[in-house]
């Protein structure tokens, strides 16, 4: 996340600065009190909304793959773990912004939580790759024999994602750390001097991050779509084509629109860094007050991941809806429980109280 405040720093410095989060930059905004505090509620309702909605992915997803073993839940499930992860470092930004961007946690954590937080990026576009590409061999091919053997492939898969994510993430773990900036402590990327690396960290991660997965996963639904038609010509059912087309299309733009902004004015720094753009006040003010809300934008995606790829599914919601009855049933049977024991603890203490009252008056003012 942007942190040095000062325009006064020399261009070197500024591009030599990449502060804390998975989102790093080289300009930072100001300390604009109100911005710096609705940044903060927004994380805490992210990772409030994303706690939730994940758990409830990873244990709805786990009841259905014990009924029915399939590739696509069981990258679901490894896309709700990944963004339950991401949404638990959202607590320390939040702190991090409140306090005008100052690492109170100390060296140790900052590289950990900007560790975490860039691995668990990584590995959520990767997964969501992954599920593309798993849809379209689904429909497209005859993948329903050798189940088996297809498990212990998707394990595998899932495997090698997690270490491309973590490669991915070396130079955030090599190069992060607490930084004196402008007098303040700041948990951030500090690269040897006399090179262009954060300018090849921003490519790295627009390419690997972004544009690669962004390509890998239109032209799999375009393909998916394409299959889909064709099967509706020969007199398959059109609303399925329907469906089929509406939900690709909130995918694609609920990915697009999440990552596209944040990624797009990243790319404007690296053009300012080769000196392709002039810096100029316009740059400054895109990243004063618009770099914040596309920082938010782009963790929202973490709460929307749940919503599109599982609670979309008629047959997930159909098992979150019996959830959601069941455990109404047995509040209400708790709460008819704890009544009927209270109404008998009331009766028993009326009763006392009436023989205590008829002992007192010699059964004379209790008749």
């Amino acid at each position: 996340f942007p942190c040095v405040r000062l325009l006064t720093l020399k261009m070197e410095d500024l591009f030599n600065h990449s502060a804390g989060s998975n989102l790093n930059i080289d300009v930072s905004a100001d300390g604009a009190f109100f911005l710096r505090i609705l940044i903060s509620v927004v994380y805490s309702v992210v990772c409030a909304v994303g706690l939730v909605g994940n758990l409830l992915v990873i244990f709805l997803m786990r009841i259905r793959q014990g009924r029915k073993r399939s590739t696509i839940n069981f990258f679901i499930i490894n896309l709700a773990v990944t963004d339950f992860q991401f949404v638990l470092t959202l607590p320390f930004w939040a702190v991090d912004t409140a306090l005008d961007f100052s690492w109170p946690f100390g060296d140790a954590m900052c590289k950990i939580i900007l560790s975490v937080t860039v691995m668990n990026m990584y590995a959520s576009v990767f997964f969501l790759t992954a599920m593309s590409v798993t849809r379209y061999l689904s429909v497209a091919s005859a993948l329903k024999k050798r189940a088996c053997r297809r498990s212990r492939c998707v394990k595998w898969v899932c495997a090698v994602l997690w270490v491309a994510a973590t490669v991915a993430t070396a130079p955030t773990t090599i190069f992060s750390t607490v930084t004196v900036v402008a007098g303040e402590k700041l948990c951030l990327l500090r690269f040897p001097e006399g090179h262009d690396w954060l300018a090849l960290y921003h490519i790295q991660k627009i390419l690997i991050a972004f544009i690669i997965p962004m390509l890998i996963v239109c032209v799999n639904y375009l393909m998916l779509l394409r299959f889909v038609r064709r099967r509706s010509m020969g007199g398959s059912n059109p609303k399925r084509r329907s469906r089929v087309t509406r939900s690709v299309a909130i995918v694609v733009l609920s990915f697009f629109c999440c990552w596209m902004p944040n990624h797009a004015i990243t790319f404007w720094g690296v053009l300012v860094k080769f000196n392709a753009v002039n810096w100029d006040k316009s740059y400054y003010m895109v990243h004063t007050y618009v770099f914040p809300v596309t920082v938010c934008l782009a963790h929202a995606n973490s709460c929307l991941n749940p919503a599109l790829y599982c609670l979309m599914r008629p047959e997930i919601r159909k098992m979150l809806s019996g959830l959601f009855w069941r455990t109404q049933r047995h509040m209400r049977q708790n709460v008819q429980r704890i009544g009927l024991k209270a109404g008998y603890s009331l009766t028993q203490d009326t009763k006392q109280n009436w023989d205590l009252c008829c002992k007192r008056t010699d059964n004379v003012s209790c008749l």
